[in-house]
């Protein structure tokens, strides 16, 4: 079987893109497996690690939604890879890699979305970027304090998803280009179902462009990007349509991520996971032993940052009440 993978990709990928032979490999050797590539196993480690699991209970944009049609962390993470697994269909790159690198793109992702980034990078001198979480998450974190022991290439794809970022290989470009497009369309849904924007407040000439709902605006920004990068050593979507996806992006922005209602929100976030982060480097003993165990090798703020990214909305809420809220005020 993985003989075959290894053919089929020797056949049909581009010249440009990473086939699981060329592999810069691990930071540790290990035996290869007998039915997958090493692209494809790392795959399947990210999809079994518990970061992965937790993402279902995380916040994309909106906090602890109520309803089942929200996006969350975990539902994000499977658009990006469909996404990304459509470009790399379409310009004949390795799809295990491109589909590996999606998959752990969000692993180290705090709760609350971009705003428990922001409040944990305030907090944290040395700051806290998700994408490099994410990284350490892989390289560290997981599997008990060993790590996933992933390829070099899923790990440079994972921590250089965001779009000022240069990944080394062209699968990780297309993981960049579907974080974007996928974030953007499903917060434009879930933006109406929530009663921020109505349908037809987005801007019109985006939408002649790229069209009237997500599947139409996905499916006509993955064919700019097979138009402007088939057969080439790039991917990169065409101008008419890179500018559109900025503008509904900026759209976004103005309407609904800096809405007065998630800023609120927000602030709620702020003050638990700033109160759970000075209790905890004053409390260290309080965290679990992993974490505690941690500290042999990092500094507090580092090991506070990886406890609190790790948790979810809710174990959030939960483990703030715990501590700070008196046992005769719950309800």
């Amino acid at each position: 079987m993985k003989e075959k993978t290894l053919k089929k990709e020797e056949m049909f990928l581009s010249p440009y893109a990473k086939k699981s032979v060329d592999t810069i490999g691990r930071l540790r050797a290990e035996t290869p497996c007998p039915l997958r590539t090493d692209f494809q196993r790392d795959r399947d480690r990210i999809i079994h690690s518990k970061a992965f699991r937790r993402l279902k209970n995380k916040t994309q944009v909106f906090f602890s939604p109520e309803g089942d049609h929200y996006r969350t962390r975990l539902t994000h993470t499977l658009n990006v890879s469909q996404v990304a697994r459509s470009i790399a269909g379409a310009l004949s790159l390795n799809e295990d890699l491109t589909e590996a690198i999606a998959l752990g793109h969000d692993l180290g992702h705090t709760p609350f979305g971009h705003s428990g980034e922001r409040i944990l990078s305030h907090l944290n001198p040395k700051g806290f970027k998700h994408n490099e979480q994410s990284g350490r998450v892989v390289d560290v974190l997981e599997s008990d304090g060993k790590g996933l022991n992933l390829t070099r290439e899923v790990v440079d794809g994972i921590v250089n998803h965001k779009m000022a970022l240069k990944p080394m290989t062209l699968e990780g470009r297309a993981v960049s280009l579907a974080d974007r497009i996928a974030y953007i369309n499903h917060d434009i849904d879930d933006a109406i179902v929530g009663g921020f924007i109505k349908s037809e407040d987005l801007p019109k000439d985006c939408i002649s462009i790229l069209g009237n709902n997500s599947s139409e605006r996905i499916n006509a920004m993955v064919i700019s990007i097979y138009k402007e990068s088939d057969g080439k050593n790039k991917v990169e979507m065409g101008n008419l349509e890179k500018d559109a996806m900025e503008k509904l992006r900026k759209f976004m922005f103005e309407r609904v991520y800096n809405h007065p209602r998630i800023y609120a929100e927000e602030q709620r976030a702020d003050r638990m996971i700033s109160a759970l982060y000075e209790y905890y480097l004053k409390n260290k003993d309080a965290m679990p032993d992993f974490y505690k165990g941690l500290l042999e090798k990092y500094d507090i703020d580092t090991v506070v940052s990886d406890y609190i990214s790790s948790m979810s909305d809710m174990y959030v809420v939960k483990t703030f009440t715990s501590i700070f809220v008196p046992n005769n005020w719950k309800l």
